[in-house]
């Protein structure tokens, strides 16, 4: 956590503190307390310390995990299993022992949490902008470092994919499959079994995923399809893998399009047409650049060529339907976003840039590499061949 990026972040809050009451799923909660709780707890933040109260099921572990300046237990306030109205004085007894009298809470804070403690007296301002996720979206050499780890399994996984995927026989007239199918030791090739090989390979490296993308033909052409059944020959199969390290919390996301056999003509020139859109947004992306100036660069390769994007028609269901790449850190989404309305990019950024295109009548095409942005332009840190014809 960057306390210096923090402070100057929170400090135009008319708060004595920021105030969190979420479990580790809340990545403002992991980012602030440090500390993997599965039930909600309670983090303060206050004149540049971290405070942390938890249930004394989970008060030894806190102890030593948390980053946090102090840490409390329920029973440190008299309560322990009491009912709600209890449980709400110890939470307005916790803030005020810390010296404050007003916190700020992020807008998806419970709303039960902040009615409780202003009948308590204490004032709670919700804060609007969410400068946590501000503060998180830079990111510290050490949680690029995460990043970059979780990106060295991803390519791991996807290289189990591509291996498995490119190995595959094509069921030909003779064969109990229906020709064109893939097939591997004479079974069908699913989508199911090459995600299954994904969440095994990441397993062993320390990661995990429970909602891999691994879509064939038109079920490519719908951008979140999970994908199901068996893979085709001469269809494109979109593989996108975002991964999350088991030990830092911290996500990758990579995606590569694989075409076993002969893409026609039209795969062929989106393929062309999305690696273009690729290098056209890489370049455009330096600090001081908007992600909206970076979308715009992989939307103009498509619109040059005559594919609908959202920028022309945001109504089409086909063409480019999406933005050009987001934010990735403790969340696999989160900020900035490189769409219209997109911020200025800052050194630390972690970003991905992912253009595509799709259509039922010929499937769907992506390419997402991960980058980190610096102070003269940006580091990649995917380190993965783009290629369409898997061999």
């Amino acid at each position: 956590m960057n306390r210096t990026r923090l402070d100057d972040r929170l400090a135009d809050l008319d708060t004595d503190g920021y105030l969190l009451d979420a479990s580790q799923e809340d990545a403002n909660q992991l980012y602030l307390s440090g500390f993997t709780g599965p039930d909600p707890f309670l983090t303060l933040y206050a004149d540049g310390e971290v405070h942390v109260l938890v249930s004394g099921l989970e008060y030894g572990r806190a102890t030593t995990e948390a980053a946090a300046d102090t840490v409390e237990r329920h029973a440190d306030y008299d309560y322990e299993y009491g009912g709600r109205e209890e449980r709400n004085d110890m939470y307005a007894e916790f803030v005020r022992d810390k010296g404050v009298e007003s916190v700020s809470m992020p807008p998806r804070g419970p709303v039960g949490t902040a009615d409780a403690l202003r009948e308590r007296g204490i004032e709670v301002a919700v804060d609007a902008d969410d400068r946590l996720q501000a503060v998180r979206a830079v990111k510290t050499d050490e949680e690029i470092d995460a990043i970059r780890d979780a990106q060295e399994a991803n390519e791991a996984a996807m290289r189990a994919a591509e291996e498995l995927i490119a190995g595959a026989d094509v069921a030909g007239e003779d064969d109990d499959a229906e020709a064109g199918v893939l097939l591997r030791d004479g079974e069908p090739l699913t989508s199911e079994r090459v995600t299954e090989e994904i969440e095994v390979t990441l397993l062993r490296h320390g990661c995990a995923l429970d909602e891999t993308i691994v879509a064939g033909g038109a079920q490519a052409a719908d951008p979140h399809d999970r994908g199901s059944g068996p893979l085709r020959a001469n269809e494109a199969i979109i593989v996108d893998i975002f991964p999350r390290s088991k030990a830092t919390k911290y996500n990758a996301d990579m995606t590569r399009t694989f075409c076993v056999g002969e893409p026609s003509d039209a795969l062929r020139e989106w393929y062309d047409l999305t690696e273009r859109a690729l290098e056209a947004a890489l370049d455009a992306v330096e600090p001081g650049a908007t992600g909206e100036e970076v979308h715009a660069a992989a939307c103009e390769v498509y619109e040059e060529a005559g594919e609908p994007t959202f920028r022309t028609d945001p109504e089409t269901e086909t063409g480019f339907i999406h933005s050009t790449g987001h934010g990735i850190g403790l969340d696999v989404h989160e900020s900035p976003r490189l769409a219209s309305g997109g911020e200025e990019l800052e050194p630390g950024h972690v970003i991905t840039v992912e253009p595509g295109l799709y259509d039922p009548a010929v499937g769907g095409v992506r390419i997402e590499d991960l980058i980190v942005v610096t102070e003269d332009g940006y580091e990649n840190l995917t380190d993965y061949p783009i290629e369409f014809v898997a061999e």
